[in-house]
């Protein structure tokens, strides 16, 4: 009896040959096994996915035309929108390059991977998602573009092959080589293997740059035909005065302060900044067309987001390190045609970078490493009822700072800084009005600060960082 002769034997009466040879191995052998059809769907259903994971750079959260932003053209990412579920609540582990990153790629905190300013390498011991996920999973891992940590750019990245380093330090110059290379991977790949790809991109950090350059207010606006066709100013460009110090010698140190900005020229920033984004939009195009093209989409689970935000004149701030929403609010956006809702925005869960590793690795099949921070995500993209976390924090300024986020609302505290804030989240969305010394919010508070002693309670932090004694166990008055 030839091989054929085999398979013809074992295919159920009712299926062509063809049909029986498209299931696959697993799925044929189960349903020649005389297992039921729903039984082999599931078998399906549990086929590990490749994984595309895209970051940006410093993008304001309120940047994507298909998510209500009036000043953009942002195609790709309407596509990611409308194709995916976006999670509204969802907040950087720490709103800085380097930390932020530690955080995305090992679900610890920026506190305990050791990164808690630029510039830093990963604690030894701690395994970031290329290794975990090539080691545990034996998925293909590639990176292409910004890493920063240590170093921005490397040919060299623990975990991953390098498919281009993204090297130039300007997004404009190299975002397109980084989204070239994605897709040249994407048109080549020809393993049955599962792929983990990060595409890490540098815009719309370009805005950094803009800022130095256009530091002091010019007698005219460099395109005088934009006069009237500038955005508005956010509506918490005016912000409650009483706040921490480190927010006030933050924004005292940036461009606008020392260039003395008018409101004209605040204005002109926020058009240049739109402009970033619509350029790293097309690198993401690039990418996701490719994807498309070679009927990969189907079976590629996409995540993307961004490190942090950008200032973008909220507060009369620019650039990140803030844990005013504009920096700490993040795109949490998930796809996969099937599996995820499209279309959906979820208001409800409070998430985090700290939940990007956790949730990749329950797709991929795999526990994830020790003492995870973050949740995995796919119960809730399942619609699986579960009782979700109270809270989220975001750590900021080195390791002198902390957010901490619970449905309603937001408390900010420094350390040795007697001005603490509280924000309600619903009432305020703006963070205009600061509740921290009202007698009737004295319990709220407390109540934050207590959730935020336990939080620190249960972290393992770097023996690198900074004065570790945590000063916010110590109960503040006032």
């Amino acid at each position: 009896m030839t091989a054929r002769d085999t398979t013809e034997s074992k295919r159920p009466a009712g299926m062509n040959r063809r049909a029986f040879v498209k299931l696959g191995g697993a799925a044929a052998v189960a349903l020649a096994a005389g297992v039921g059809a729903e039984s082999t769907s599931q078998a399906v259903r549990r086929e590990r996915p490749n994984i595309l994971l895209i970051i940006t750079d410093q993008q304001h959260f309120d940047t994507i035309a298909e998510a209500g932003c009036c000043h953009v053209k942002t195609p790709a990412m309407d596509g990611l929108v409308r194709g995916g579920t976006s999670f509204q609540l969802s907040h950087s582990a720490n709103p800085l390059c380097s930390p932020a990153r530690s955080s995305i790629f090992t679900g610890r905190t920026s506190s305990e991977t050791g990164v808690y300013v630029n510039g830093k390498p990963v604690r030894p011991g701690i395994p970031n998602l290329g290794q975990w996920l090539s080691e545990k999973a034996s998925y293909e891992t590639v990176y292409a573009g910004k890493w920063h940590l240590p170093a921005s750019y490397t040919a060299s990245i623990p975990g991953f092959r390098v498919l281009h380093t993204g090297i130039g330090g300007q997004g404009n110059l190299c975002d397109p080589a980084v989204s070239r290379a994605c897709e040249a991977f994407l048109r080549g790949h020809r393993t049955q293997k599962p792929f983990l790809m990060v595409a890490s991109f540098l815009q719309p950090h370009d805005i950094c740059e803009w800022l130095r350059l256009n530091t002091e207010v010019p007698e005219t606006l460099r395109y005088p035909k934009l006069v009237g066709k500038l955005p508005a100013l956010p509506k918490n460009f005016s912000f409650d005065p009483d706040e921490p110090a480190m927010l006030k010698k933050t924004r005292a140190s940036n461009e606008p302060a020392k260039g003395n900005w008018t409101e004209d020229h605040w204005r002109y920033y926020l058009w240049s900044y739109y402009r970033h984004i619509e350029m790293v939009n097309g690198e993401v195009g690039r990418i996701l067309r490719a994807l498309r093209e070679t009927g990969q989409e189907k079976n590629t689970l996409l995540l993307f987001t961004s490190d942090h935000g950008e200032g973008l004149a909220h507060h009369q701030m620019v650039r990140k390190s803030s844990p005013y929403d504009e920096a700490s609010r993040v795109r949490m956006i998930l796809a996969w045609p099937g599996h995820i809702p499209a279309g959906k925005a979820d208001t409800t869960h409070l998430v985090s970078g700290l939940d990007v590793m956790p949730t990749l690795c329950d797709y991929a099949g795999v526990e994830p490493p020790k003492n995870m921070r973050g949740r995995s995500l796919r119960p809730v993209l399942e619609g699986k009822h579960l009782k979700w976390r109270r809270y989220i924090v975001t750590e900021v300024n080195g390791d002198s700072g902390r957010m901490l986020r619970t449905p309603r609302y937001k408390y900010i505290t420094y350390r040795a800084d007697p001005v603490e804030a509280l924000f309600d989240m619903k009432a305020d969305p703006e963070e205009k009005s600061n509740l921290a010394k009202r007698p009737e919010y004295a319990a709220v508070v407390t109540e934050h600060r207590e959730l935020l002693r336990q939080w620190e309670g249960e972290l393992d932090v770097a023996p690198n960082v900074p004065r570790r004694n945590a000063w916010w166990r110590r109960p503040k008055t006032g």
